[in-house]
């Protein structure tokens, strides 16, 4: 579903909605997983390609404006795109734009998404695509909060874990001792796997 803005940069629309989702942890939407804005278009062909990345790149990377990057690629209903072509290529123009611009797979300042499809190849420039989860609005409100959640049920799996082999193991003894010497009550009166269930 595309969707048109009018009057305000869909980057920064996009960037506005995911940063208060991310701060807030609320969650603002059923069924919408992803929201990706796009910037511009042109054709899908190298040539076309170059051309028009040439002027769209350089609000974010033209000298003095430079930053750490990396590219994303998507491609659908298309089997003409080179992946390692077009990123090797779009990679050199932002390089050639300014020198100073250099590549950050792990924290990049700027994020170039290309999606391609078909025959059109959707562009766009966006900031903290890590720290949005890749844009995707139901990854963003559950970062921190799936992490709490599933600590404490590992926890109670593994204290189960160890608190069933030495009860079962405390029983073997007990059978045991208690066969051997039915008269010795302090023996039998320490119920430790038994506080060990209860807890």
């Amino acid at each position: 579903v595309f969707i048109r803005t009018r009057g305000i940069e869909p980057e920064n629309l996009v960037h506005h909605i995911l940063k208060d989702m991310h701060t807030t942890k609320k969650k603002k939407t059923r069924v919408i997983l992803r929201m990706l804005p796009i910037s511009g278009t042109c054709k899908a062909f190298m040539d076309d390609m170059k051309k028009y990345t040439e002027t769209f790149f350089e609000p974010w990377f033209k000298a003095p404006n430079k930053g750490t990057f990396q590219i994303v690629y998507k491609a659908r209903n298309n089997s003409h795109m080179s992946r390692e072509e077009v990123i090797k290529e779009l990679a050199g123009i932002v390089g050639s734009l300014n020198p100073e611009n250099k590549v950050d797979l792990n924290n990049p300042q700027y994020t170039v998404v290309v999606e391609i499809i078909k025959n059109v190849c959707c562009l766009s420039v966006v900031r903290d695509y890590v720290l949005f989860r890749k844009y995707n609005l139901q990854e963003v409100v559950k970062s921190n909060k799936e992490d709490t959640k599933q600590t404490p049920p590992s926890l109670t799996e593994e204290q189960n874990s160890k608190t069933v082999k030495p009860e079962t193991k405390e029983e073997e003894s007990t059978k045991e001792v208690k066969q051997e010497n039915k008269n010795q009550d302090e023996i039998e009166a320490e119920p430790k796997g038994n506080d060990a269930l209860t807890v």
